[in-house]
């Protein structure tokens, strides 16, 4: 075995593990259920035998095939795009309300949908989040633990690094998670706690300026967001309802909070393409009054973004505001990723759609109604978009109206 095989078996090796017992954290005696493409066999067999040897009770795994999913859209006849399965969805409640984990490898081809209708796609991605309701409301409000996770496809690989020869992108694929996710040198779990503990810290900070509103200026940005009423920073990981600390994303270098539903007011504009469930938007601005999005344009990709806007009213509402410095491990990589939850970390961005209740006080306890009342969007849909860059400028405004510098030049003022 040459050197490179021992380094990496001893990183895949780590990485298993890290994203097992900080990502997961799965408990002994605890159901486990992976969902994986089909190409990441190998790793997904190391992360069973990883659940297995923590205790888990029982791992259950999903394989997905990008060509499978796709031939769905090429020859499945029309009514299959507003279809999902109730019993699989059902499955999900189910799962969720008997305490089960979830890990999932969420790695989708950017042009996966190439040529495809963008409305076959909505109404496809608007039907399966209409029949798992019942298990988003477990995940949106924290009270199971689940994990996204990263892991090199073929596909994915050529779209990223393109610019290197084609054998050596999927191993320099691997390299780049690796750097990421602080499994390249030492401990990687012990790194993972001294980078929470630092995202906790600011959350911290945050929390004590208890900020009134945000406000981003940048070329093409000038966007005031007021923040709800008893707000809550998080970042990092925190604990489900069963007191299990647990980190959703793996990687991860951002703080978010609530926005006020109604209070968002101006104009943004995205600087990184989003990967929209397998469809390419770029060069987006976006033009909000009152919350509500008035009007918007993209460069390529402006169909598919209608369609997200029309999955329902809370799709036109932002429910999450995010900040990461632009001088941060991820984004000095300088490459985009064409996945929302690479590229999210290493940038500030926004989410149109549901906010997480856990964002504000008590919001956990709250109906759908009662959330709406204080101002939490609520939305089947949850779609991050990146604004970030080396030229943002945020101000904050405390609760006595004061206004002092949060970001200056994509980074940090205090």
């Amino acid at each position: 075995m040459s050197n490179f095989e021992q380094t990496f078996e001893q990183s895949l090796e780590q990485y298993a593990e890290l994203v097992v017992k900080v990502g997961v954290n799965i408990q002994k005696g605890q159901d486990l259920l992976v969902t994986a493409p089909i190409e990441t066999l190998e790793f997904t067999r190391l992360i069973v035998a990883k659940a297995y040897a923590a205790g888990a009770k029982y791992v259950q795994v999903d394989f997905e095939d990008d060509q499978i999913t796709r031939s769905r859209f090429q020859q499945g006849s029309d009514d299959s795009f507003d279809y999902y399965p109730a019993w699989k969805g059902d499955m999900m409640e189910k799962f969720a309300e008997a305490g089960g984990a979830t890990l999932t490898i969420k790695v989708p081809d950017p042009e996966l949908y190439n040529g495809i209708d963008s409305d076959k796609v909505s109404r496809a991605t608007k039907a399966a989040a209409q029949a798992r309701r019942g298990y988003s409301k477990y995940t949106r409000n924290h009270e199971i633990s689940w994990c996204l996770i990263k892991a090199p496809t073929k596909a994915w690989a050529n779209k990223v690094f393109a610019d290197i020869p084609e054998e050596d992108r999927i191993n320099v694929m691997w390299d780049t998670i690796f750097k990421m996710n602080r499994v390249d040198g030492g401990d990687a779990i012990q790194n993972w706690r001294q980078h929470l503990d630092t995202l906790n810290t600011k959350s911290d900070q945050l929390n004590q300026k208890n900020y009134k509103s945000l406000h981003y200026r940048a070329p093409g940005t000038d966007l005031k967001i007021e923040l709800v009423d008893n707000h809550i920073w998080g970042g990092g990981g925190s604990e489900n309802k069963a007191g299990v600390y647990t980190v959703a994303n793996m990687p991860t270098e951002e703080v978010f909070t609530m926005p006020k539903r109604s209070g968002v007011n101006g104009y943004v504009s995205s600087t990184m393409p989003l990967n929209l469930n397998g469809q390419l938007v770029d060069q987006m601005r976006i033009t909000f009054k009152d919350g509500q999005v008035v009007a918007f344009t993209a460069a390529s990709g402006e169909e598919h973004l209608k369609n997200l806007f029309a999955t329902d009213e809370g799709a036109r509402y932002l429910g999450e505001v995010a900040l990461v410095p632009h001088d941060s491990p991820i984004s000095n990589l300088n490459r985009i990723f064409y996945n929302t939850g690479i590229d999210e970390n290493a940038s500030c961005h926004l989410a149109v759609g549901s906010a997480y209740p856990f964002n504000m006080k008590d919001g956990t306890t709250m109906s759908n109604e009662e959330l709406l009342k204080h101002e939490c969007n609520v939305s089947l849909t949850h779609v991050d978009f990146m604004i970030g860059s080396a030229e943002l400028d945020i101000d904050g405004e405390l609760q006595d109206g004061t206004i002092e510098p949060v970001f200056r030049k994509g980074n940090w003022a205090f």
